[in-house]
């Protein structure tokens, strides 16, 4: 099509895009335009002197003429298009070439990514030696920052990261003193940096430096399995339910077979065969891995590979899971003696992960205290100060009343949730909810339901409902009662109604409903169990007043653990997000061996309150067992927030933790780890992402090219203000479509002069 465009308009597209239209007339304007009108007239005059002729023939005849004089007055007006084009020699241009590991593909024929792009860019190759003939070329390689490169040969595709934003960021700052004239990208576009695009654009778009992007890969794999992504529990406790949620692509294999299998360590702690649906699309799976010891564990996901796959290398993925032995404490607040109470405690008693501590009110001011530490703990009741309360990592509330708190009490209860981070659940009763007075109240507004309604009276009956699990329950680690999702729902089926006595308001924006009730003989649904974040931690509400019938109901068998099970998950569930005061991470989780990584530290006081003047210090462990200390410093842009950089030079798993002080206050992090290695990553979006390339492009004034067209670069790039430059006028008034255009208007004149006995 562009060949086409310079036969009939003489210069390319390019030309035209960056040119500006002015007229350069050969006499006087007024001249020009004078025998313009002579010109029409005259033929006006003429035709209309002819016999013979119908109307329509006159007209036609007419503008038949008129058009080829106007065409050529037009060039007598000398159009002229101005363009900018750089200085030979004067400039650079930049060569940013993807060295990440998607591009050791092979999905285009027998040689890879990298190994067509090194052809295509070497320094023997016919467009590298025209670019150097115009241009001081300067090459970069990039995965996760950006770096020098003598040539294209010798990309490494070792990086698990392609991070456009670095490296257009990366050779814009290289090359800022210099005179540049463009950037060349080339890459399968697979952009999982993390970083915003936007602010890169926008400082290239203000040198006016245009970026041509290249593509390399195909944009559709005709048959392919790919494990796009893989949702591992974050810090799970010891003995708690893994499931592993696998998202996969599909492309070509409809109908067919797939085994995903869970290695923890090298050892098969999962495997599952699935039946791929009929049309290609996403589709999600699920493994349910057995328990794991406490401590760090690298878990790698696989989908065995087909017959004749396009690519096999994004058919697995790793991470980390960080097993925790607790035992995590919880605090259960009931307001008088009931079935519920007991039952939860007997059901969390045999988990040694949790701690559940109960405070029964008894009488007025006076208390029941059951699993405390010591004689002192809770001995006055709830806890009236922030830093007692938030040694918790959950607290429960069962049938008490708002007035049983202070408003202190209260609005502790909510910054335990939105500051500290805890979870936090309600349990139906005839003093919980709006009937207990909680509506207004800070605990009401971190719940996932509203207590608009009104409130049900005292003698009001309770209402008998049928639980079910939402689609977001039977995906919930919490709500698991099988060994198969298959089995959990059987198992939901066959359980007995619960009662409520709460008056349950809508649920909120942004909340899930997890567990729906519905009266026997009606259509509709009612929330009761549901949960939202807020702030750092989580609410619940768990509507129903005797979940104990799912242990003591007729229908249940003596030894039956449906209900034990449930709750010691639920538990689980409550306290799984809820952080320490000092926590490190790795951003990213997960590099290439010699990648930087940004250390995080988020550091909080006694009463979980940020701070911004503690000497924070990293502690790296290496998959050998060196150690290194890494300082860290405040961020600045967010509170409580301290960050730190190191290059992760080995491969294996690194053990991360971190030393917070402040005055005479040590506190050790949560350890974490961190994952380094050249396996499986960078490879999960691997077809081309052409689109984001184009976006790149066009945002910036350059232009796409598949690799197949990149030659064309050689013409293109000259083009450009920015660098050193020269503005050029070329002549338009003799381009072929010009003396095309006439010869037609001329023989169509003639033709039906002719047809009329006129010629």
């Amino acid at each position: 099509m562009d060949a086409l465009l310079s036969l009939l308009f003489k210069y390319p597209s390019r030309v035209w895009e960056r040119g500006e239209l002015v007229w350069s007339p050969v006499a006087p304007a007024w001249m020009i335009i004078a025998l313009l009108v002579i010109a029409v007239g005259v033929t006006v005059w003429s035709y209309r002197r002819v016999q013979g002729l119908s109307g329509i023939h006159r007209v036609t005849l007419g503008l038949l003429r008129i058009g080829a004089f106007a065409l050529v007055i037009g060039a007598l007006l000398r159009p002229t298009l101005v363009v900018a084009s750089a200085v030979p020699q004067r400039n650079v241009l930049a060569i940013v070439l993807d060295d990440s590991r998607s591009m050791a593909l092979k999905d285009g024929g027998t040689e890879t990514r990298a190994q067509a792009v090194s052809r295509t860019f070497s320094d023997s190759a016919a467009l590298v030696k025209a670019l150097g003939e115009r241009f001081a070329l300067r090459f970069y390689r990039f995965s996760a920052d950006v770096r020098p490169a003598s040539s294209a040969a010798g990309l490494l595709t070792a990086g698990t990261r392609t991070d456009l934003a670095a490296a257009l960021d990366g050779a814009r700052q290289e090359l800022s003193g210099l005179p540049l004239s463009g950037v060349i990208v080339v890459s399968d576009g697979a952009d999982n940096g993390g970083k915003e695009l936007d602010p890169a654009l926008i400082a290239l778009r203000a040198r006016k430096v245009p970026v041509y992007t290249v593509g390399a890969g195909l944009e559709r794999f005709p048959r392919d399995v790919a494990i796009e992504r893989v949702a591992l529990p974050s810090r799970p406790l010891v003995g708690a339910n893994l499931l592993v949620d696998v998202t996969l692509r599909l492309r070509g294999v409809a109908n067919e077979s797939l085994t995903l299998t869970a290695e923890s360590d090298g050892r098969l702690v999962a495997t599952e065969t699935i039946k791929l649906p009929a049309r290609e699309e996403t589709m999600r799976a699920r493994l349910r891995m057995t328990e794991l010891p406490v401590g760090t564990h690298r878990i790698t996901v696989r989908a065995k590979a087909l017959a004749n796959e396009t690519v096999a290398e994004n058919n697995e993925a790793h991470g980390l899971v960080q097993v925790r032995g607790g035992p995590d404490r919880i605090l259960y607040v009931e307001g008088e003696p009931r079935p519920e109470l007991g039952f939860l405690r007997r059901a969390v008693a045999v988990d040694s992960a949790l701690q559940l501590v109960a405070l029964l009110r008894s009488a007025e001011q006076k208390y029941l205290r059951l699993g405390v530490r010591d004689s002192l703990e809770l001995v006055g009741g709830f806890p009236t100060d922030r830093k007692e309360l938030f040694e918790f990592r959950g607290v429960i509330l069962g049938s008490i009343e708002s007035s049983f708190f202070t408003p202190d009490q209260l609005r502790m209860l909510g910054e335990f949730v939105s500051q500290r981070g805890g979870g936090l659940m309600v349990i139906g009763g005839r003093a919980a909810l709006a009937e207990g007075g909680y509506r207004g109240t800070p605990v009401a507004e971190v719940l996932p339901v509203s207590l608009d309604r009104t409130p049900r009276g005292a003698e009001d009956p309770a209402t008998e409902l049928r639980i079910k699990p939402t689609v977001a329950g039977l995906s919930s680690p919490a709500l698991q009662l099988g060994l198969t999702d298959s089995a959990s729902a059987k198992r939901w089926d066959s359980l007995p109604p619960l009662t409520v006595v709460n008056s349950i308001g809508s649920l909120r924006p942004g909340a899930t409903a997890l567990l729906t009730g519905r009266i026997d003989g009606q259509t509709t649904d009612q929330t009761v169990f549901a949960s939202q974040r807020f702030g750092r931690g989580t609410a619940f509400v768990f509507s129903p007043q005797d979940s104990w019938l799912w242990k003591m109901h007729a229908e249940i068998p003596v030894d039956d653990v449906t209900h034990s099970t449930l709750w010691r998950q639920i538990a689980r569930t409550l306290t799984e997000e809820s952080p320490e005061r000092v926590e490190i991470s790795a951003v990213p989780g997960r590099v290439a061996p010699g990648e930087p990584v940004e250390l995080r530290a988020r550091v909080a006081d006694e009463q979980f309150l940020d701070v911004n003047d503690a000497t924070v210090v990293a502690r790296v462990t290496t998959p050998s067992g060196r150690e290194t200390d890494v300082p860290l410093e405040w961020s600045l842009a967010e509170n409580g927030v301290y960050t730190g950089r190191f290059i992760a030079e080995e491969s294996g798993v690194y053990s991360l933790g971190a030393e917070s002080r402040r005055g005479r206050d040590t506190t050790l992090a949560t350890p974490a780890a961190l994952l380094a290695d050249d396996q499986g990553a960078d490879v999960e979006q691997a077809e081309l992402r052409a689109p984001l390339l184009r976006r790149i492009a066009q945002e910036t004034g350059g232009r796409y090219y598949p690799l197949a067209e990149a030659d064309k670069l050689a013409d293109d790039v000259v083009y450009t203000e920015s660098g050193v430059t020269v503005r050029e006028a070329l002549d338009l008034w003799d381009m072929p479509i010009v003396f095309l255009v006439l010869a037609l208007l001329l023989g169509a004149e003639w033709a039906l002069r002719r047809s009329r006995g006129m010629a």
